[in-house]
């Protein structure tokens, strides 16, 4: 029974690093760093390793006992790949693994591979998505590349933090109808609804508490701010002990209008909504716009006091800066320009063919992907520099999105010309992954897709909506970068290995045995692919 548990449960990774880690550690070596090898030149002989500089630190002269490698060589647990070999060379003290027994464990079903691993996370359950631009802007015109940039980091953790098990509410779910239509070109479907009019009743009852809290609240009676109230933060916040920890120091006077009160209005009534406790309202906000949204935190926790109860944090995500530009870029302007280039480059390619409502598909899928790739794989706290005449953004360039989806699309072609030779009778079905034999898979770039890609998908899901703390103040970071990288990364070395080997081989009965089993690892990088472009909303192309 135990055997069978260990064959059933998905091989992880980082389980694996966390028990060889826990076995030498008992060997007292606690010292001992376990690496996961990840280029091809060095997969060529190890799979894991712990470097000899390491082992110098735990062992005398760095020579590891017989009698430990003989126990790390025996080692077995559930979500450890089968081990082959442990052994000390010069490089370190190194693991191979049973690439065999791990390619059928893991492609007899990869279904396992494309969501997070379940954790034990001790995280909030609920999260409060806030995307700060979407409150204010009123007008398409108004929407600027930088709020764009924090859309598409907020939708994307949307998703994956959704993946992970988090019950997930966005916020604002009422917006400028412009913006949503202009959202939709890029595959973002916010939840939207209209304001309620007890909204309005909330911005008036918080008016009243404003007013009333203490002597430095006030009207003002400014041309330029109508009804506003004056409200003295860092004074009220200290009266009401709340720790200023983190917030800018020169937060001082706010000048309150009633935007500012909607705002705080529609997070009030996601926490109701939401009915748990505890729970974590997240501000994804543009740095040029950080300032404002500290003081909004800080009106919130004023006007209702229960509010310190919610765990507000803020993910700044940086400038998106236009190269050799004059003047400002707004965002249609930025997805027409992408959108041309698109056209351009795929007329260059195909010709007179680029026409039709399919090619128009296909064009609109090229240009969000190539947005999306541009403006989220920096990580979110750095700037973005946008180069809008780069013209290897449309093409293949192996870092664009345009990349990952041109082998999208070789990918779906391959399969169609696979089933339209089964059709015609020149390949038989396929038969089920359980019983494929995967001794066959011997190329360097197969183990590489399999144990770089196939099996680390749940890890990088699992990184990319990690939060964390780079101060005991508010700021938070994540790693929402990581999603485009993985999948530029995984579309260089399956370039490559497609390339490379003939993977619909001649269609002779001995062959066909490696051909299924080539076939189904790729059933397996499609799956990864097309399960990371959707947390980004990006539907990958069938054809091109």
């Amino acid at each position: 029974m135990e055997a069978e548990a260990r064959c059933a449960a998905p091989l992880r990774v980082f389980e694996a690093l966390r028990l060889l880690g826990t076995a030498l550690q008992s060997s007292s070596a606690p010292s001992t760093v376990w690496f996961k090898e990840s280029s091809q030149k060095n997969l060529r002989s190890r799979d894991f390793l712990v470097p000899r500089g390491t082992l110098k630190n735990s062992f005398p002269d760095g020579e590891v006992p017989a009698d430990v490698i003989e126990k790390l060589r025996s080692l077995a647990a559930p979500g450890l790949p089968p081990i082959k070999n442990c052994l000390q060379s010069e490089a370190g003290l190194l693991v191979q693994l049973d690439r065999p027994a791990v390619f059928r464990q893991v492609l007899k079903d990869f279904t396992p591979y494309l969501r997070p691993p379940s954790s034990a996370d001790s995280g909030p359950d609920v999260v409060i998505l806030n995307c700060a631009p979407l409150h204010s802007n009123k007008a398409l015109e108004a929407l600027r590349l930088s709020h764009l940039r924090a859309v598409l980091i907020a939708d994307h953790l949307a998703e994956v933090l959704t993946l992970q098990g988090k019950h997930v509410y966005r916020v604002p779910a009422a917006f400028c109808t412009e913006v949503e239509g202009f959202l939709s070109q890029l595959g973002i479907s916010w939840p939207s609804s209209a304001d309620a009019p007890a909204l309005e009743e909330t911005v008036s009852c918080f008016k009243d508490l404003l007013r009333d809290c203490d002597e430095d609240t006030g009207d003002v009676d400014s041309a330029q701010s109508p009804g506003a109230i004056r409200v003295q933060l860092k004074t009220s916040a200290e009266k009401h002990n709340i720790c200023l920890q983190g917030y800018d120091p020169n937060l001082d006077f706010f000048l309150v209008n009633e935007d500012d009160l909607r705002h705080i209005a529609r997070l009030q009534r996601s926490v109701q909504a939401a009915q748990t406790s505890p729970c974590t309202v997240l501000h994804i906000v543009s740095c040029e716009e950080e300032f404002h949204q500290q003081k909004l935190d800080l009106l919130w926790r004023l006007v209702l006091p229960s509010t310190g109860d919610v765990a507000q944090k803020h993910l700044v995500c940086g400038r998106v800066k236009v190269v050799n530009s004059a003047s400002a870029v707004t965002c249609s302007q930025y997805f027409q320009m992408r959108k041309s280039q698109m056209l351009e480059a795929s007329v260059m390619k195909y010709g007179d063919s680029v026409q039709g409502e399919s090619w128009d598909e296909i064009i609109n899928s090229l240009t969000s992907a190539a947005i999306k790739f541009e403006l989220l794989a920096t990580p979110h706290r750095s700037q973005v520099n946008l180069n809008l005449e780069e013209t290897n953004i449309t093409t293949k360039g192996t870092k664009s999105g345009a990349f990952v989806m041109y082998n999208c699309a070789r990918l779906a072609t391959m399969f169609d010309s696979y089933n339209s030779a089964v059709s015609q009778g020149i390949y038989p079905e396929f038969p089920p992954a359980r019983e494929l034999s995967y001794s066959s898979l011997c190329e360097e770039g197969e183990w590489l897709l399999l144990f770089n890609y196939i099996m680390m998908l749940p890890e990088v899901l699992s990184q990319s909506g990690q939060m964390s703390s780079t101060s005991p103040g508010i700021r938070v970071t994540a790693n929402t970068e990581v999603i485009c990288k993985f999948l530029v990364s995984l579309s260089m070395d399956f370039s490559c290995y497609y390339n490379r080997v003939h993977i619909l081989g001649e269609p002779l009965p001995h062959l066909f045995s490696r051909m299924f089993a080539r076939l189904q690892l790729m059933k397996g990088v499609q799956s990864v692919l097309h399960s990371a472009l959707k947390t980004l909303h990006i539907m990958p192309l069938t054809q091109i």
